[in-house]
């Protein structure tokens, strides 16, 4: 079985966007406009695009 190319990101029940593999890492997708500065940023792995996403969402509540 193959593994998935893409994976959704979720944060506090709002769709964030989707995450694609790529050779290098992920490049993240947003579906929210909420998260849209990371709209076509590369990580490293799944779960650091979870927690960048995560930390955005914080960060607009803050303020």
């Amino acid at each position: 079985m193959s593994q998935p190319h893409a994976y959704a990101i979720e944060v506090h029940g709002r769709s964030a966007g989707i995450v694609v593999a790529e050779s290098r890492g992920f490049t993240f997708f947003a579906s929210d406009w909420a998260f849209k500065d990371l709209d076509r940023r590369r990580f490293r792995h799944v779960g650091q695009a979870e927690r960048a996403a995560e930390l955005l969402l914080r960060a607009r509540h803050a303020s």
